[in-house]
């Protein structure tokens, strides 16, 4: 059973994210739109009562969510 509290997908964004993608690069890569994108970013900042980008990724490496 999977405990993750981010999608595959979420995660999928993050990874992308954290390896200095921008949104539209990350759009292209997982062949999805700028505003689902986004969409991800702000569900994962949501669960994590966080502001930013920034804030979620320290949150979510401070979870072992995401590792560098």
């Amino acid at each position: 059973m999977n405990n993750s509290i981010l999608t595959k997908r979420e995660r999928e964004v993050f990874e992308l994210l954290i390896k200095n993608n921008s949104t539209n690069e990350i759009a292209r890569k997982l062949n999805i739109s700028d505003k689902t994108v986004r969409n991800h970013i702000s569900n994962t900042m949501q669960k994590l009562d966080v502001k930013g980008r920034a804030g979620a990724v320290i949150e979510l490496l401070k979870l072992g969510e995401l590792s560098l």
